[in-house]
């Protein structure tokens, strides 16, 4: 579904990619793991057009989507759950998700999504007039997901979707990761939280300052020196 070849992403002239190619196939869960400053976050801006690749190609189910502005990525099925998940605080629950529907314009099918996020996240109903600003975070990293879900996406990035959350509320995090990929919904995970993201994912690569030095399944990597040693502690 998503290809990524050769890329190569900076700022100001310096490079903060280098060189990096991977996929995501349909229906995978694949994670991109690192430390903090390692690129992820940079690698996802430029998957949906915020940043402008100076190197390298993007495809997205074989079309050439790198140097596309975001306006016109988003309406190729892909959406990203930005890191600090970034809802309208004063807004209600139920508007922030409509504001992810903003794409779609058969009211059918945003009835449907609506029904969907609903499915996978049944309190969410109970709330749906409550501002957005009043939820805990972990409650709002779940509306933020619900609302990346509502442009019914085939492909759902997610950066760092436990930063910021409660520990005993970061399994539920994962565990609705897993819930949405039973629903057909390809995922890219950034994640800091090394061990989790080597749960869910079917692969993960990993990147270090800006390449990607290692690939393989979750528990290949889970089993890998400079994993354990870099990033589990071991």
């Amino acid at each position: 579904m998503l290809l990524v070849n050769n890329l190569s992403v900076g700022y100001k002239g310096l490079l903060a990619i280098q060189d990096a190619s991977f996929k995501v196939n349909k229906g995978e869960i694949v994670s991109l793991i690192g430390s903090n400053g390692a690129g992820k976050t940079t690698m996802l801006k430029a998957i949906l057009g915020l940043l402008k690749p100076m190197k390298g190609e993007i495809r997205l189910n074989g079309e050439v989507i790198s140097g596309q502005p975001a306006y016109d990525v988003v309406k190729k099925k892909i959406s990203l759950v930005p890191e600090g998940r970034r809802l309208f605080s004063r807004l209600s629950v139920q508007d922030n998700l409509l504001l992810g529907a903003y794409t779609v314009q058969n009211k059918d099918v945003i009835a449907e999504s609506l029904e969907m996020v609903l499915r996978l996240f049944p309190w969410v109903k109970e709330r749906a007039g409550q501002r957005a600003g009043t939820l805990s975070g972990g409650e709002q990293q779940q509306v933020a997901i619900a609302r990346g879900l509502m442009s019914r996406p085939d492909l759902l990035m997610l950066d760092e979707p436990s930063l910021g959350v409660m520990p005993k509320v970061v399994s539920e995090i994962f565990t609705t990761v897993e819930r949405i990929a039973a629903e057909g919904v390809t995922v890219l995970l950034v994640e800091q939280n090394v061990f989790e993201a080597l749960q869910v994912c079917h692969r993960a690569y990993v990147l270090q300052t800006g390449r990607i030095v290692m690939e393989g399944t979750g528990p290949e990597l889970s089993q890998s020196d400079l994993v354990r040693k870099a990033y589990l502690g071991m």
